[in-house]
């Protein structure tokens, strides 16, 4: 099967239904273990991205956060969001099919607080430098939900089964 013939037709549908123009399809021993379009417009939830859950999907399925062993194919390459989960769900790799050059033509999806294209000098900002308010209010408690963690964990930080770099 033609996996990124797949993540296409499935982003196209997607729009035919009235929906965003992205797609991800992750692959794992040759078959599809999960796929999704983007359901941003359907849900009004900003977080329903292809790549955000196929990869919900594709985790419970295999009963791990960890997708270590597949291949993931996604339209184009990720935004800023899905990047970080694809990076937290260790893929082996990760397919994109389009730039954001390529379709900013025809598509932007800017936000309130930032443009695609910028994201990532905001977010090297310090956080008190961003468009997007923030306030710091420390707490010690909170330090201490991360060591009460530790503790239930046999002292370790990391997760447990987290592939190593």
């Amino acid at each position: 099967m033609d996996f990124a013939r797949r993540t296409i037709e499935l982003a196209r549908q997607n729009v035919a239904e009235g929906g965003r123009p992205f797609a991800t399809v992750i692959v794992k021993d040759g078959e599809i273990l999960a796929e999704s379009p983007n359901r941003v417009a359907q849900t009004g939830d900003p977080t329903a991205h292809a790549e955000i859950l196929a990869i919900r999907d594709a985790c419970t399925r295999l009963g791990t956060e960890h997708l270590t062993g597949t291949t993931i194919y996604v339209l184009a390459h990720p935004c800023p969001m899905c990047l970080g989960s694809l990076y937290y769900c260790s893929p082996d790799e990760v397919v994109f099919l389009t730039t954001r050059e390529a379709y900013e033509p025809h598509y932007v999806d800017d936000r309130k607080y930032f443009e695609l294209a910028t994201f990532y000098d905001e977010f090297a900002k310090p956080w008190q430098d961003r468009r997007m308010p923030m306030r710091y209010e420390e707490r010690d408690e909170a330090v201490e939900v991360y060591r009460f963690w530790q503790e239930r964990n046999g002292g370790e930080r990391r997760v447990a089964g987290t592939p190593a770099a």
